[in-house]
Parts: C-alpha cells; sequence; structure tokens
C-alpha cells in the first residue's frame, strides 16, 4: 500500500502535480520499465500507465501500475480504454484494479483496432469514456452498472482528457458532460501555444476541475513536422517549428521548459510525454526554477 499523501488529495490542496507516462512493455520482461520508473520516484508524483496506445498490444496497465506501486511505493495512474473490453470486462477489472491497490484511473474510449499491430481485432465499445466514467462513479457509490449493490463501495480517483487545441462549443460541451459523469481531474493532450491554452482555461474556468496539461518535448524539426501533419488535434505554431529548425533536441528541451514556466501559475499541473526517454522529465523539471528544489531535496534523498 502507497505511504504517500495521494493524488487526488494533493490537487485538492492545490499542490502542482507532476505526472509522467511510462509505456508498459511488448512482452514480460519488465526490468527496463521499472528502471526507467525508478529514476522518476520522488521526483514526480505519479506514472500514468498506458493501455495499449495506439492499439498496439502491451501488457496489462493494471499489472504494471500494481507492481510499480508495489516495488517502487510510486503512486500510478492506469490508462483503462473501451475498445478491449465488454460492460462485464471493464466492471471486473476495476475491481480487480481496486483489489491491488490502484486507484488512479484515466478513463479513455481508445484508439480504433484498425490503426494498431492487430488490425484484425474487433473494438468493443459497450460504452465511451462518458459511460466509463458513470461506471467509476457508480462503483465509488456502492453499486455496479445495473444498479446493482456492491459488497462494498470503491474510492477510486478518474481523470479525463482534454484537448486545449480545440475550442468548438461541441467539444466543450463534451468535457462538461465527462465532469458531471465523474472526472475528477483533467489531463490535455500536448499543447505548445501558451494563448490558446489561456482562451481554453477561459472557457472551462466554471468547470472547477483541475487541469493537467500535456507537454510532449519534440526532439527535431522533422518529428515536430510529423506531429503536426498525422497526429489530429495536436497544432505546434509556426514560431516553434522555425526554432527547432536549428536546435534540434536541445530546443525543443528549452521550449518545454520555457512553455512550463509561462503556464504554471495558471494550472494544477503537468503531466509530460516523453516517449519512452526518461532523461528528458529529469532534465524538464530540474530546469523549471519553480521546481529545482523539491528536484534537488529529492535527489539528496534518493542517493
Amino acid at each position: 500500500m502507497l505511504k504517500n499523501e495521494n493524488l487526488c488529495t494533493k490537487l485538492k490542496k492545490r499542490k502542482f502535480v507532476v505526472t509522467a507516462e511510462i509505456s508498459t512493455p511488448k512482452g514480460v520482461d519488465l526490468t527496463k520499465t521499472i528502471e526507467e520508473a525508478r529514476k522518476l520516484k520522488g521526483i514526480v508524483d505519479a506514472l500514468n500507465i498506458t493501455d495499449c496506445p495506439m492499439a498496439n498490444m502491451r501488457m496489462s496497465p493494471i499489472a504494471v501500475a500494481h507492481l510499480l506501486q508495489d516495488h517502487l511505493n510510486i503512486e500510478a495512474i492506469f490508462h483503462l480504454t473501451c475498445r478491449d473490453r465488454n460492460l462485464i470486462g471493464l466492471q471486473s477489472e476495476l475491481l480487480g484494479a481496486y483489489a491491488l491497490g490502484v486507484r488512479n484511473i484515466l478513463a479513455l474510449t481508445g484508439d480504433d483496432p484498425s490503426r494498431g499491430d492487430t488490425p484484425q481485432a474487433k473494438g468493443v465499445y459497450d460504452v465511451d469514456s462518458i459511460g466509463l466514467l458513470k461506471i467509476i462513479s457508480a462503483f465509488n457509490r456502492g453499486y455496479d452498472y445495473n444498479g446493482n449493490k456492491l459488497d462494498s463501495p470503491t474510492e477510486f480517483c478518474a481523470g479525463t482528457t482534454a484537448n486545449p487545441n480545440d475550442l468548438r462549443d461541441e467539444a466543450l460541451e463534451k468535457l462538461k458532460v465527462k465532469i458531471e459523469a465523474g472526472a475528477e481531474f483533467i489531463q490535455t493532450q500536448p499543447v505548445y501555444d501558451e494563448e490558446i491554452l489561456f482562451k481554453f482555461i477561459e472557457k472551462i474556468k466554471n468547470f472547477n476541475v483541475p487541469l493537467l496539461i500535456g507537454i510532449l518535448p519534440l526532439k527535431s524539426y522533422k518529428m515536430a513536422v510529423n506531429l503536426n501533419e498525422k497526429v489530429p488535434g495536436i497544432d505546434i505554431p509556426e514560431k516553434v517549428l522555425e526554432r527547432l529548425k536549428d536546435g534540434g533536441r536541445e530546443e525543443g528541451i528549452n521550449i518545454a521548459v520555457e512553455f512550463i514556466k509561462r503556464i504554471r501559475s495558471e494550472v494544477a499541473g503537468i503531466h509530460i510525454m516523453p516517449l519512452g526517454s526518461t532523461n528528458v522529465v529529469l532534465e524538464i523539471i530540474s530546469r523549471v526554477d519553480d521546481l529545482v528544489c523539491d528536484f534537488a531535496e529529492n535527489n539528496v534523498q534518493m542517493n
């Protein structure tokens, strides 16, 4: 069982939260995953454990979340998609996760299986992320999806996603519905333009839900162009692209650090997506002035 103050408690106390994404292995060897996670112990508040992202088969995020919490005493947020499980399976997974001590969930609809490495698989989608949030909310009240009483209620902390680049009324209304369904925090897709982000924050200020901003460090100009062209929902401004033409990875880190400094006072925290490079997370945190003291203190404690 985790010994530290949990994620939702920190958010409710308005503590600035830092989370980072860890990928699950395509196989049974967790050695690399555990070692990468160990580097972040005491540095981040929680690790996000992905659920077969882009519909590519990987180890169960619930198993990985439990093992990381058990081995490292570092809090996890497991992603759960509606793509791979029917209503019975979703509820069964939730009960199993709770029994294993995993309390934080990011509720996702899930990518279409045709995009992944098993394109012949069929998506289930008995419910979408809104339906999953309703299930989690019902569990926390002590009931299953059909209103049957559970032996005891759960105490899950459920989050949802949002895209600050999408300010359409339909997108904002859907986010509102997800919050009404039980989302206790919002984790955004990557955003690179603080003006757009601040417009988004203004639009959702009445939702009164902690907002964790997605930070995806750019490694090169080529990567940035590829994201702009091929990944729906990502919008990288021309001024950022220009800086990457000559700067490469180091400039990508600079851009992330500067962005975090500009938005820090307006949000509940950040969520870093390092794409498998844990050292990037350490570099960014160590260079954000407001987080340097915590970073240094935690490293002393770890050593």
